[in-house]
This record gives C-alpha cells, sequence and structure tokens, in this order.
C-alpha cells in the first residue's frame, strides 16, 4: 500500500535564514539601484578634474618645451662641431700633401732622408715620439709634422665630442617623444571626462570660458601702472596684440603660444632674447617677491614648481595663455598661486 506521508516542512531556522538572504539581496540592490546615479560626476566634479589634467599637461608642456629646447641646441652644437672636423680634415690633408711633395722634391733629386720615409710609412705621431730622428729633419718638415699632430688631436677631440651629443640627441628625442605622449594623454583623458557631460553641461561650461576671454579682452581696468622700463613696455605692447589666440602646447607663436611660448615670444618683439621655458625664465632677471613692487612687462611666476608664467597687465591683472580650451587674455593675478615676479 503506498505511503502518504507529510512531506517534511523546513525548521524555523531554516526559514529564517532564507527570509534573511532575500531580504539583504533585496537590500543590496536597492543600494545598488540608488547609487548607480551617483556614480556619475556632477558638471563642477568634471571640471575640477579636467582643470587638474590641464594644469598636469601644462607642466608636462614645460618639460617638453625644456627637452625641445634642449634638442635644438644639440643639433646646432653638432653641426657646428662637424663643419668644424670637416675643415680640420681638409687642413690636416693639406698639411700632409706638403710633406708629400717635400718628399717628392727630394726623392727626385736624390736626397730623401729616412726619417722622412719613416713619417710616409706610418703614423707621424710615433715618430715625432723618436726623438733621435728629429735632428735629421729640417726645421720646417718638423713644423710641418707637429701641426700635422696637434691637428689630428684637434680632429680626435672633435669627434669624440660629436659622437657624445649625438647619444645625448637621441636620448633627448626619447624624452621628447615621450612628455608628448605624456601631454596627449592627459587631453584625452580631459576630452573624455568632458564627453561624459551632456550636450547642456558642455555648452555652459564653453560658454563660462568665452565670456572669461570676452570679459578679459574687452572690459580690463588695468589702472596707471608703469612699466619696468622701455622693453618691458614694447613686450606687454606686443603680447596685446596676441590676446584671442588659442592656447597649444609647445607653440611659440604666432597662430598659438602656450604661457612660455607668448612670453619668449612678446621680448622678443622688444629685442630681448630670453629663455624658452617657464622655469628658465624665472632666472632671466631680478626677482620680485611682492605683488604691490609689480611692474608692466614684468614677468610672473606661478605654481611651486613654476610651469606657469605671464606678464604683469598693471592693476593685480596678469596677461597670458592659460591653459588649452582657453585663448591668451588678461587675468587676475589671484587666481594662480603667485610664486614672483622677474625684471628683464
Amino acid at each position: 500500500m503506498a505511503s502518504h506521508r507529510r512531506p517534511k516542512q523546513p525548521s524555523r531556522a531554516r526559514v529564517t535564514v532564507l527570509t534573511t538572504a532575500a531580504a539583504a539581496a533585496v537590500a543590496i540592490s536597492a543600494q545598488a539601484a540608488n547609487a548607480a546615479p551617483s556614480e556619475k560626476p556632477s558638471k563642477d566634479e568634471v571640471k575640477a578634474k579636467v582643470d587638474k589634467l590641464y594644469e598636469e599637461a601644462e607642466q608636462a608642456t614645460e618639460k617638453f618645451n625644456g627637452a625641445k629646447e634642449k634638442q635644438e641646441k644639440l643639433q646646432k652644437e653638432i653641426s657646428t662641431i662637424q663643419d668644424n672636423v670637416a675643415r680640420g680634415q681638409e687642413e690636416l690633408n693639406q698639411l700632409r700633401d706638403s710633406i708629400g711633395l717635400a718628399a717628392a722634391a727630394q726623392y727626385r733629386t736624390g736626397t730623401i732622408d729616412s726619417s722622412l720615409q719613416l713619417f710616409l710609412s706610418s703614423n707621424p705621431n710615433d715618430y715625432l715620439d723618436k726623438a733621435s730622428t728629429a735632428d735629421q729633419l729640417s726645421a720646417q718638415q718638423v713644423e710641418a709634422l707637429k701641426k700635422i699632430q696637434e691637428k689630428q688631436r684637434e680632429l680626435a677631440q672633435e669627434r669624440a665630442e660629436a659622437s657624445d651629443k649625438l647619444k645625448d640627441l637621441a636620448a633627448t628625442r626619447t624624452e621628447l617623444g615621450n612628455k608628448k605622449k605624456d601631454i596627449q594623454g592627459k587631453l584625452a583623458e580631459a576630452q573624455k571626462l568632458l564627453n561624459s557631460l551632456t550636450a547642456a553641461e558642455r555648452a555652459s561650461l564653453a560658454a563660462a570660458d568665452a565670456r572669461a576671454s570676452r570679459s578679459a579682452s574687452e572690459r580690463v581696468d588695468l589702472g596707471n601702472s608703469t612699466a619696468a622700463s622701455a622693453r618691458a613696455q614694447a613686450a606687454f605692447d606686443a603680447a596685446k596684440t596676441q590676446i584671442g589666440k588659442p592656447y597649444v602646447y609647445g607653440a611659440t607663436g604666432t597662430a598659438s603660444y602656450d604661457c612660455s611660448g607668448l612670453t619668449s615670444w612678446a621680448y622678443a618683439q622688444a629685442g630681448v632674447s630670453i629663455p624658452r621655458t617657464s622655469q628658465a625664465q624665472a632666472n632671466a632677471g631680478t626677482r620680485i617677491y611682492s605683488e604691490g613692487q609689480l611692474q608692466v612687462g614684468d614677468l610672473v611666476l606661478f605654481y611651486g614648481d613654476l610651469h606657469h608664467v605671464a606678464l604683469y597687465a598693471g592693476n593685480g591683472m596678469v596677461l597670458h595663455a592659460p591653459r588649452t580650451g582657453t585663448t591668451v587674455r588678461y587675468e587676475s593675478i589671484n587666481n594662480m598661486p603667485f610664486q614672483f615676479g622677474v625684471r628683464i
């Protein structure tokens, strides 16, 4: 006969555990659902992150500028050395030819001496070391051989120097490439963050930047500040003509600029050559640590590592190329951490 036992009911403890687990799962799901919207950063948070990336990109830009300047300097030095080597080799060949002509003349007259034969068949350095043979040469021949020896030493030194500089140039080019990748990476990351915003949020940020540039270039009270010098005034006047030009890393004008590109270009228009990078420009003149003592045309350095430079415009304002996404414009000196000024 079939069994009709009642199914075994789950214990109260088991029911409690299952119920608790289910409740916890529901609670976690609810929390995740509630947290999901807050994971997306706000417009202000994105702007703060983007501004930080732009600042880091500018730091990398000044390092890029330094490596680029070093590369250009090395290329000029190598070119000069190579020209010197070419000229030196030509002089050496002429000296050897003159000795050869003298030997030929002696050979034709049957008077060629063994010492000159030795020279023609071996290194003159070794020959000159043999003092016992020196008295067999004429004074003119001795002088010619000494010149050859000296020229050979010079050429060896210049070739060694060129070799060292070529290695340095290769390393500098690698560094330049790495700095460029660093900058491009930070700018790409900033753009990715901006792309995460809605079209309306992006338009709002763009409008704020446009207002800043417009107000800075059109409605700025510079007071009655005087220039540090006639050339400082000329540099400042030149920079004013570039208001509205876009910031581009590594650029020195006139289509676009980075911060130190603008200041170096402006002073060049005044007939003054200053270094390319902001850190080097910090040592280009007399430092001024009081904002109240700044005059129009003075350089103004910002941030602890001096990665940003501007021109003092007067009345607490500077004229500069701020960062990617902006244009050359006026801005309050208080918008950035002031370090000191430099009077060229």
